[in-house]
């Protein structure tokens, strides 16, 4: 199963994320290339749901060259999720590593409150 979606912010702009879905063994890859911003999450939620509640996708996050708060938000949870995130850049990293620390201070601090 091979398969390419292109994501365009608007006709007029170019091409900010694109999203390649292939299988590796047992595993679905998407290779994203690009950027992943907000406007892209419901998106790409929606094509990795089934292999992340399966414990089987991975994130190849290699041709990544731009995030977003959101868009670290959306890895951190997918992580967490059991997907896999492949060549992840140190800089991406450490910012799903922060990401995730102050989501769980504020969660901490605040049960009441759900995201």
């Amino acid at each position: 199963m091979a398969g390419a979606l292109h994501l365009f912010q608007a006709a007029a702009k170019p091409m900010t994320l694109r999203i390649q879905k292939s299988n590796d063994g047992d595993r679905v890859v998407f290779k994203l290339t690009g950027r992943i911003q907000g406007d892209h999450l419901s998106a790409l939620r929606a094509l990795v749901a089934a292999e992340v509640l399966n414990h089987n996708a991975v994130l190849d996050l290699k041709e990544i060259k731009l995030v977003n708060r959101e868009a670290v938000r959306f890895l951190v949870q997918a992580e967490a999720n059991g997907a896999i995130l492949r060549h992840c850049s140190p800089f991406i990293r450490e910012w799903i590593v922060q990401e995730r620390n102050a989501m769980r201070r504020s969660r901490a601090e605040h049960p009441e409150v759900q995201e």
